[in-house]
C-alpha cells in the first residue's frame, strides 16, 4: 500500500505546477529540520486512500552537490521503498539531461513513474519522443504531461499504482550517460523547424542590449498597467461605494450625536464641512477602511496580477541574469538575484532566502541591500498610487533613487568587506502563458494573506494617530521630530507619524500620508525615506535572527544614516 507519493525532478521543469495539479491549493510548507530548505506537502485521494505528496527541493542528481539535493535524498529515504511512489518529473526539451537523475532512481530501487512534462512545449521545438519505446527501455511507466493546461494528469494519477521497484545493474557515472545515449537515439526524433515569435523573444531577453531595452519596456508597461486597473476599480467601484453607500450610512448613524465625544472621535473622526471625509477623518469606521480597502486594495490587487504573470510567463529568470553581472560588482554572488527579486514580493523571505550565500560578508551585504533598496510590492503599489497620481516622473524618481543607493552602498560594502562572488548558474525557463485559473489563484491568495495582515495595523495606526489627536498629544510627539523632519527633509511635522506607522507596515505609512495634502516633491520625499528607513517589524525581526545583534546594529546604522543623507539631499540639493 503506497503510503506517500515523491515527486522529484530537476529545476524549472513545471514539478511544482503538477504538484498543484494532483493535489489542489490546500498545501503545507515545511523547512526541512536544520535546514532553510523548503517543501511542500498536500493529499491526493487515491481510490479509497488519502495519500500524502511532497513536493521535493529540485535535484539534478541523487548524488549531492547542493543542500536541496541533500534535503530531497534525505525525504526520499523516510520509508521503505516497498510504501512510496515517486513521481519523476521530466523536462520533454531536455530529455537527455533529465534521464540522468531517472536512471539513478531506478538503479536505487525506487518505485518510479517518469512524468514527462511540458509535452506541448517539445512539439512545438519539433521534438518527438517515443513514450512506448521508452517505457519498454526503462521499464517503468511513462506518461507526457501539459501541467499548465492538465493534459495527462488524469492518465498520470491512473498509472501511479503500477510503480513497482525494478532490477537494474548499478552503472558507472560515464556508463550512465553512455546509456542515456543510447535511449535519446532509439526514443527521439529531432525535425528541423524556424524560431517562433516567443523563442526570438526569449533570445533578445537575455542578451545585453535588447535584454535591457525589454527590461526597461516591460517595467513601464506594467506600471501603465497597474495605474490604469487600479484608477478603474478606484473610480468605478470602491469610491462609488465608499461615498455614495457608507458615508451615507454612517452619516445618518452619527446624526445626532455630539461630534466632541470620544466614542464619536474614536469611530466617525473629524467631519470635514460637516460631512465625512475618508482620507482625513482618521475614524476606526471612516479613514481606516478607506485606507485599507479604498486605497491599498486596488493597486495592490493590480500590481499582484502584473507580477504574478512576469513569474509564471518565465521572465523573472530572464532579468536574474541581466542583474547578474551588476550585482557581482556590489559584491556579491550571483544568487543574490534571488533574494533580492523576492524581496519585491516581501524582504522577509528575501533576507530569509540570503542563507544560499555562502559566506556571512554576502549575507550582510545582501540583507543590507534588500532593506534599504527593495520596497515590496505592498509598499510599491502604494507608491505608484500616490506619485502616479502626479507624474510617472516621481514614480520613477523614487527607483532611481533606490537603484544609485544600491549601486553606491554595494560599493562601499564591497570594498570594506573581504571576499569574492562565485558565478551564477541559473537556468532559463521557455516562455509560456500561464492558464486564467493558476493567475485567479494566486493573486488571491496572496491578497488575502495581506489582507489578514494589515487590517489589525490600519485599524492600530488611525487609533494611536486619533487618540493622540483627541488628547492633545499629537503636538508634543511631533515638536520632538520636528527640526529633523521639518528642517532637513521638508516635510510637515504631521508626516512624523505616517514615518512611525512605517514601523509596523510600509505601505500603510505611505497610504497615510494621503490625508497630509502634500506636495509631490514633499511625498516624493517620504516615499522614498519609508523605503529606505529602518525595516518593518517583521523584516527587523528576520535581520536580528539571521545577522545577530552585532551585524544588526551594523545594518541599522547604515539604514539610518543613508536614510538621513538622501532624504536630505533630495530637499536641499536635488530637488531644489
Amino acid at each position: 500500500m503506497i503510503k506517500k507519493i515523491y515527486l522529484i525532478g530537476n529545476p524549472n521543469v513545471g514539478k511544482s505546477v503538477v504538484f498543484s495539479r494532483l493535489t489542489g491549493v490546500n498545501v503545507i510548507s515545511s523547512n526541512y529540520p536544520g535546514t532553510t530548505v523548503e517543501f511542500i506537502k498536500g493529499y491526493l485521494t487515491l481510490g479509497d486512500n488519502k495519500i500524502e505528496v511532497v513536493d521535493l527541493p529540485g535535484a539534478y542528481s541523487l548524488e549531492p552537490t547542493s543542500s536541496a539535493e541533500k534535503v530531497a535524498v534525505s525525504l526520499l529515504k523516510e520509508l521503505p521503498k516497498d510504501e512510496i511512489a515517486v513521481i519523476n518529473i521530466i523536462d520533454s526539451t531536455n530529455l537527455e539531461r533529465n534521464l540522468l537523475l531517472t536512471l539513478q532512481l531506478i538503479e536505487e530501487g525506487f518505485p518510479t513513474i517518469a512524468c514527462l512534462n511540458m509535452c506541448d512545449d517539445a512539439v512545438h521545438r519539433g521534438i518527438h519522443i517515443d513514450n512506448e519505446k521508452l517505457e519498454e527501455i526503462l521499464k517503468i511507466p511513462v506518461v507526457s504531461t501539459c501541467a499548465v493546461t492538465g493534459v495527462g494528469i488524469k492518465l498520470l494519477i491512473d498509472r501511479i499504482k503500477e510503480a513497482q521497484p525494478i532490477v537494474r545493474n548499478k552503472l558507472s557515472h560515464e556508463e550512465r550517460w553512455k546509456e542515456i545515449g543510447r535511449i535519446i537515439e532509439q526514443v527521439q526524433r529531432l525535425e528541423h523547424r524556424h524560431h517562433r515569435l516567443l523563442e526570438m523573444l526569449e533570445d533578445a531577453s537575455v542578451r545585453p542590449l535588447s535584454g535591457f531595452a525589454m527590461a526597461a519596456a516591460v517595467i513601464y508597461i506594467s506600471f501603465k498597467v497597474v495605474r490604469f486597473l487600479s484608477e478603474f476599480i478606484i473610480a468605478k467601484i470602491t469610491d462609488p461605494f465608499f461615498y455614495g453607500v457608507v458615508r451615507p450610512f454612517l452619516e445618518s448613524v452619527a446624526a445626532g450625536w455630539h461630534e466632541k465625544d470620544f466614542i464619536f472621535h474614536l469611530l466617525i473622526g473629524d467631519l470635514v464641512g460637516g460631512k465625512i471625509d475618508f482620507k482625513q477623518s482618521l475614524g476606526l469606521l471612516t479613514t481606516a477602511p478607506y485606507i485599507e480597502f479604498g486605497m491599498v486594495l486596488p493597486y495592490l490587487m493590480s500590481f499582484y496580477l502584473v507580477l504574478s504573470i512576469l513569474e509564471d510567463i518565465g521572465y523573472l529568470p530572464r532579468l536574474a541574469i541581466l542583474l547578474d553581472s551588476m550585482l557581482h560588482r556590489l559584491g556579491l554572488h550571483g544568487y543574490a538575484v534571488i533574494p533580492v527579486l523576492l524581496g519585491f514580493g516581501c524582504n522577509v523571505p528575501g533576507i530569509l532566502s540570503t542563507r544560499i550565500l555562502e559566506s556571512r560578508r554576502e549575507r550582510f551585504i545582501a540583507s543590507t541591500i534588500i532593506s534599504i533598496g527593495v520596497p515590496c510590492v505592498p509598499l510599491q503599489a502604494m507608491i505608484v498610487g500616490l506619485l502616479g497620481a502626479f507624474s510617472g516622473f516621481y514614480v520613477s524618481g523614487v527607483y532611481l533613487t533606490l537603484f544609485v543607493v544600491i549601486l553606491f552602498l554595494g560599493t562601499v560594502l564591497n570594498r570594506l568587506l573581504p571576499g569574492y562572488s562565485p558565478e551564477l548558474l541559473l537556468e532559463i525557463p521557455p516562455y509560456r502563458f500561464p492558464p486564467l485559473i493558476v493567475l485567479t489563484k494566486k493573486v488571491y491568495f496572496r491578497v488575502k494573506g495581506f489582507l489578514f495582515e494589515a487590517v489589525p495595523i490600519v485599524l492600530a495606526g488611525v487609533l494611536v494617530i486619533n487618540i493622540l489627536l483627541y488628547f492633545k498629544l499629537f503636538e508634543a510627539i511631533t515638536a520632538m521630530f520636528a527640526p529633523v523632519v521639518q528642517g532637513l527633509f521638508g516635510l510637515p511635522k504631521e508626516a512624523i507619524v505616517a514615518l512611525a506607522i512605517g514601523l509596523l507596515r510600509k505601505d500603510v505609512a505611505v497610504g497615510m500620508l494621503a490625508p497630509l495634502d502634500l506636495s509631490a516633491k514633499q511625498i516624493f520625499i517620504a516615499a522614498t525615506l519609508l523605503a529606505m528607513s529602518f525595516p518593518c517589524v517583521a523584516t527587523f525581526i528576520v535581520l536580528w535572527k539571521e545577522l545577530g545583534v552585532k551585524e544588526l546594529v551594523k545594518a541599522v546604522f547604515v539604514m539610518v544614516s543613508v536614510s538621513v543623507i538622501v532624504g536630505t539631499a533630495l530637499n536641499f540639493v536635488i530637488l531644489r
